[in-house]
């Protein structure tokens, strides 16, 4: 990779590892004032009026928005705000480091159902990282120790509802643009959002607020945009173990901010499910040799 192409991942990547950071604390800050459904309204909201005014100003963009696969879109955006939620509201209950640590299992239950829904084959790399994720899921959670926290089990289905919405967005890139997947997630799920609302919980913000609403605006669109221009400008081999900072960047926020400790057994565990997947990412990402022809026998 040229290093012009290396730099702009890596700023990218870093404008996308800050998005995350700053969605996780917003999310912390508003959820003392506001109910996970009101969080959520506000980063669809934020979201739907920034492309319906980017749509304004582009008729070839409104020509791509027009689809014949409405089910399969509301398929996708209800079981990714499933997960949406059930993250956000992880993330009042547990440490940060952890919430995305074990969010991390989300390509391990990908490559599971990419083999069920669209047929494609399991490799060792991927049978692999598919074991190593659920022993560092194992690490973390100790099931039967004292330690062991039941809301851990949020972020786990959470994960599970990602990479099945993962599926549903392979299926539709063969046919939508990019541009309408995500216009159509923003204006799919803000109605679920309103729809356990309170009707009055905008005049409950405070100037207090104003922060973490900005913040979590601002990143519910960046976060997507920024990953998906890193994947643009480089190979998934570069992005991925780039995304893997989030861990350490998290457990440091988290730290300062709000003085978690990070546990041995939650470091143990997220670097088990990461070398899983980095030793899947490295076996996907070997050329595939053509067959040596053999001499014909003398």
């Amino acid at each position: 990779m040229r290093t012009s192409n290396l730099l702009r991942v890596v700023l990218w990547m870093s404008g996308a590892l800050i998005s995350f950071c700053v969605m996780a604390v917003s999310v912390r800050a508003l959820a003392g004032n506001l109910s996970i459904f009101e969080i959520l309204t506000i980063r669809s909201g934020f979201g739907v009026l920034t492309l319906g005014t980017i749509l304004a100003f582009s008729p070839m963009l409104r020509r791509t928005i027009v689809t014949r696969r409405i089910g399969l879109h509301l398929l996708r955006n209800s079981t990714h705000y499933a997960g949406q939620y059930m993250w956000a509201l992880s993330l009042t209950l547990l440490p940060l480091a952890t919430v995305f640590t074990l969010e991390f299992t989300m390509p391990a239950w990908t490559m599971l159902l990419a083999t069920l829904v669209l047929g494609e084959r399991m490799t060792p790399s991927r049978i692999g990282a598919v074991v190593l994720g659920l022993v560092g899921v194992l690490i973390i959670l100790r099931p039967g120790v004292a330690a062991f926290q039941p809301a851990a089990l949020l972020v786990l289905t959470a994960a599970f509802a990602y990479a099945v919405s993962m599926i549903n967005t392979k299926q539709l890139t063969n046919t939508e643009a990019s541009f309408a997947i995500i216009f159509w997630m923003n204006v799919m799920q803000l109605p679920m959002s309103l729809a356990g609302s309170a009707l009055d919980f905008p005049l409950r913000l405070t100037s207090a607020d104003l922060l973490p609403v900005i913040g979590i605006g601002v990143s519910g669109v960046s976060s997507h945009y920024c990953l998906s221009n890193a994947f643009r400008a480089g190979d998934a081999s570069v992005v991925v173990p780039l995304d893997f900072l989030r861990i350490p960047l998290i457990a440091w926020v988290g730290w300062w901010i709000y003085s978690e400790t990070v546990d041995i057994f939650v470091i143990a565990g997220a670097l088990t499910i990461v070398s899983g997947v980095i030793w899947n990412l490295r076996a996907e990402s070997r050329p595939i040799l053509p067959p040596v022809a053999r001499r014909p026998a003398a």
